[in-house]
């Protein structure tokens, strides 16, 4: 009987503590006109920095239908990052979505918004239209 309660106790606790990351960075898509810019710049740059770092897992989050013409957010997860990697990951991707902004065509594309000094709760994360990437 000892043996079951153990086992069930044991159960619940890694389900209830399996989350992996509370903490996200939040890299939003606007759009101007037509259509929000892609978000294959900053993918590539997130799975490089996987690689180079060996990270076993990078949460990456996004949510789509933010808006008329797609919008939409893309949430990384740093929980799991030391402060030097998460200090690299922030330059990264601030050099990252600059550099995108910076080629843009400015009539016709979006706009990809980053705040390195904001880190998104995952209960402030709205989890409608929520997916995992996974490419």
């Amino acid at each position: 009987m000892k043996k079951i309660i153990l086992t069930a106790a044991l159960f619940c606790f890694t389900f209830f503590y399996s989350q992996k990351n509370q903490n996200y960075l939040q890299i939003g898509y606007a759009s101007v006109c037509c259509g929000p810019p892609s978000e294959k710049p900053v993918i590539s740059y997130l799975k490089e920095f996987k690689k180079k770092n060996q990270i076993k897992s990078l949460e990456i989050l996004i949510q789509s239908g933010m808006g008329r013409e797609g919008e939409f957010n893309v949430y990384v997860g740093t929980d799991y990052l030391s402060v030097n990697q998460k200090s690299r990951l922030i330059r990264g991707l601030m050099a990252t979505v600059s550099n995108q902004n910076n080629r843009r065509e400015q009539k016709d594309n979006g706009l990809v918004n980053f705040n390195s000094e904001i880190t998104v709760k995952q209960q402030d994360i709205n989890t409608k239209n929520l997916t995992i990437y996974k490419k």
